[in-house]
């Protein structure tokens, strides 16, 4: 509401289409978007491939440090070909409509909460048909568990 802009990393899994990071700020480093990568393979694990756009922020010398430190596959979508990474697009969607378009934001801290909330719906309340009407969270926990018997 007092007119300053900020900006959103989100991060989705592809497989479980769980939101894992939805982070708020006036702006976003490179240095700042690499700690998001760190923060949730302490909590998941490895991930196999990373695919994000071309923003400043992923392609900046924090980042290619960041991966040649990690040795994670890090695969950039073509410029202006979004739908080559189809799964965030369609998250960036939903989380513009049904949070961001409809709501006011008095201060980034407000803006964060909000976000929190959208994510923990998000993940813990919504069935997806991809998923046999599992929600993200539901299906993640599912597939830990098939894993682990088998």
């Amino acid at each position: 509401m007092d007119g300053r802009r900020f900006r959103i990393l989100t991060v989705v899994d592809d497989f479980t289409r769980e939101n894992l990071a939805l982070i708020a700020d006036t702006s976003l480093s490179g240095l700042r978007v690499s700690r998001e990568p760190d923060r949730i393979i302490v909590e998941r694990g490895v991930p196999s491939t990373i695919v994000p756009d071309n923003g400043t922020e992923f392609t900046s010398m924090a980042i290619l440090q960041w991966v040649q430190n990690t040795g994670i596959d890090w695969h950039y979508i073509a410029p202006g070909k979004p739908q080559q990474n189809g799964f965030i697009e369609s998250f960036n969607g939903k989380l513009r409509d049904e949070c961001l378009n409809e709501t006011l934001f008095r201060s980034l801290a407000e803006a964060r909460d909000k976000l929190k909330e959208w994510k923990d719906d998000y993940n813990r309340q919504r069935p997806h048909s991809a998923l046999g009407n599992l929600t993200p969270q539901e299906f993640a926990k599912k597939k830990t568990m098939d894993k682990l018997a088998a």
